[in-house]
């Protein structure tokens, strides 16, 4: 029983050995043993680790960069500088009629034309099949919400906030304009529009802070980084076309 006892002993003693042996050779190898129960990464998941990190920074990069450069240009509805022209981005529409985040965006402006703040609002967006038409919708919504028709301009082509900023510059003639868009977006709105040359302010409109608007800010984050391209790249538009005098004609008839 003795020299069982003792011969478990020597196996144990043994063991412990050479786990400091291999222990050892790891510390002189200049890396730490990967410790079996905390389950620690090796090299290889640590520089995953670091890699995944990296890509996360850069991708928050555009968006932060938008961010900071639209703080200082972003208004509310009630102390927001007269402008004589809205620009009122497409949001999707729920069959002939606007969404509702469209819908709130167009309360904004006719908020913003019945209180004397703006003279022509420029609706914008997608109207690239003959079924779908935002800008119709728009103008019908803003209509019937006291908006005198020859006071609405449409810009068929807004396929993306690039191109509106840019066609309401080279295509409408807008100098100046406030842009009215939910928070998530408007500072992308604003950057992108001041980057085409129009001095931009933005309204960020309220909204209820549901599933659609979470969603709507983490596809800020992937729209950033096409934006920064823009920017960057300076595109034309999918369609620029020939210069339109919509907005000037709408301004004069209010004159």
């Amino acid at each position: 029983m003795g020299n069982g006892v003792r011969r478990a002993a020597r196996e144990r003693a043994g063991r412990t050995v050479l786990k400091a042996r291999r222990a050892a050779a790891h510390l002189v190898a200049g890396r730490a043993p990967a410790s079996r129960a905390t389950g620690g990464p090796g090299p290889g998941g640590r520089r995953a680790l670091l890699a995944v990190m990296v890509v996360c920074v850069l991708a928050l990069l555009p968006a932060a960069w938008m961010r900071f450069s639209a703080d200082g240009h972003l208004r509310g509805t009630a102390d927001v500088e007269r402008t004589e022209v809205a620009v009122v981005f497409g949001a999707g529409l729920w069959g002939e009629e606007p969404s509702p985040y469209l819908a709130r965006r167009l309360d904004a402006a006719a908020e913003l034309y019945e209180t004397g703040r703006t003279e022509v609002v420029l609706v914008t967006g997608d109207n690239s099949r003959e079924e779908y038409d935002e800008p119709e919708a728009m103008r019908r919504y803003l209509v019937a919400r006291g908006v005198p028709d020859h006071r609405i301009v449409s810009d068929y082509a807004g396929f993306d906030t690039w191109d509106s900023c840019v066609r309401a510059r080279k295509i409408f003639g807008v100098d100046k304009a406030v842009l009215i868009s939910q928070g998530f977006h408007i500072h992308r709105a604003v950057t992108l529009c001041r980057s085409a040359g129009l001095q931009a302010y933005g309204i960020g409109v309220d909204d209820r802070h549901d599933v659609s608007w979470y969603a709507g800010g983490a596809r800020e984050v992937l729209a950033s980084g096409k934006a920064a391209l823009d920017v960057l790249l300076r595109p034309d538009p999918v369609f620029l076309g020939e210069q339109e005098e919509g907005v000037t004609r709408a301004l004069e008839s209010a004159r």
